[in-house]
């Protein structure tokens, strides 16, 4: 590839295709992950980058060797890293004496950096823990967050929206019952951040609903909310911004309830019912002799010689 004037020339097909790939697109691709071990790290900040690498695969790349960098002081090499694996998501993971067992999740936005949140790891429970079955690799989650700090206070809100970008999975139309496999559960309570994981279990219960029992097989982590770096919301706005292709067209005289039923409008001709043509009965037709009322009160004209 030949760069000229900032635009990069493609020599063959392979690298033609390789920039087709990263072109921008209507539809998104998947989005993946990088997780990255900083310059010093415990066991226990290892072993999570294990785990939330277990949960997000196959769409997730987890580096081992160490790299020495300071995400909220120096966002390059997490940028660099970002272009060169085509990754808009990361999870950075440090630990030192003023931030023990530290983990940042961020996102990406046209490889620059847009949401940063640093948790730290109070208590924690690796997927070796719990001895019992797990779900199949690529299965998608199903996210539940409970805690009213997600809808009242803005960085809540914030990494409300990472984790589900994080965690959600491919998008697809449909999934089948048997499907629902796993469950990933987030609670906000007292600026702390709790995520647990289960595996959903359908039990037989007499009629064709199954009985819903949940299995915890981690991991479990109970955070506790650190640093955060915010994008601004002019630079939120543009990263949210859908193309117009893709915004759905506003259909006339259609409306929805609260409920989500669909009701539509009708304009219709005033309609002359005396002219409506009705089933015809022989109890209906009109005798011989018979004068209704119309003819009694109409007066009868007469004969021109």
């Amino acid at each position: 590839m030949t760069q000229l004037d900032g635009i990069v020339k493609p020599k063959t097909k392979r690298s033609k295709r390789f920039l087709q790939s990263r072109e921008p697109k209507l539809v998104e691709n998947i989005k993946n992950a990088m997780l990255i071990k900083g310059g010093n790290t415990s066991q226990v900040v290892t072993q999570a980058l294990k785990d939330i690498h277990s949960l997000k695969k196959p769409n997730a790349v987890l580096y081992k060797k160490k790299n020495i960098t300071r995400p909220f002081e120096d966002q390059t090499s997490l940028e660099f890293f970002s272009k060169k694996s085509d990754c808009s998501l990361f999870v950075f993971g440090s630990h030192n004496k003023k931030r023990p067992n530290n983990l940042v999740f961020g996102r990406m936005f046209d490889f620059h950096v847009l949401d940063m949140f640093e948790l730290g790891i109070e208590n924690y429970l690796s997927l070796e823990d719990f001895k019992n079955a797990k779900f199949p690799e690529g299965t998608k989650p199903m996210l539940i967050f409970a805690g009213d700090l997600f809808d009242t206070d803005n960085e809540h809100r914030r990494l409300k929206s990472l984790l589900v970008d994080f965690f959600r999975g491919p998008t697809v139309p449909c999934v089948r019952l048997s499907g629902l496999e796993h469950v990933l559960h987030f609670t906000a309570l007292d600026g702390k951040i709790f995520l647990r994981s289960y595996r959903v279990l359908l039990k037989k219960s007499g009629c064709r609903t199954p009985r819903i029992e949940l299995e915890e097989i981690g991991p479990s982590f109970d955070f506790n909310l650190r640093r955060v770096h915010l994008a601004s919301d002019d630079l939120y706005k543009k990263a949210h911004k859908q193309p117009k292709q893709l915004k759905p067209k506003k259909k006339k005289n259609i409306s929805h309830d609260s409920f989500g039923t669909k009701y539509g409008r009708l304009h219709m001709q005033k309609q002359d019912l005396s002219k409506l043509q009705t089933r015809k009965m022989k109890g209906l037709r009109k005798r011989r002799g018979e004068v209704t009322e119309e003819e009694q009160s109409s007066p009868k004209k007469a004969k021109s010689d």
